[in-house]
């Protein structure tokens, strides 16, 4: 039944469809490591989460290019 689903949407189709399940990882990659993260500012965690939340397309890819320099460094004890 799903390979019929896949035949049935073409090549058109099919890049959506991954293009879209893309996004969606992103997208949900951005929020768990905003949530799971400490920032410099104790504000830009809300600031960031209604970026993600209200930008939808530029959101996540702001955060995955200037969220990191917001964030406080983090040491690796191994």
């Amino acid at each position: 039944m799903t390979l019929a689903f896949f035949n049935n949407l073409g090549i058109g189709g099919l890049i959506f469809f991954l293009f879209s399940l893309a996004y969606s990882v992103i997208w949900v990659y951005c929020l768990i490591d905003i949530v799971r993260s400490d920032f410099k500012d104790s504000n830009m965690k809300l600031i960031w989460v209604l970026i993600i939340l209200f930008a939808q397309i530029i959101g996540p890819i702001a955060y995955l290019l200037m969220g990191k320099s917001t964030k406080i460094p983090t040491t690796n004890p191994y």
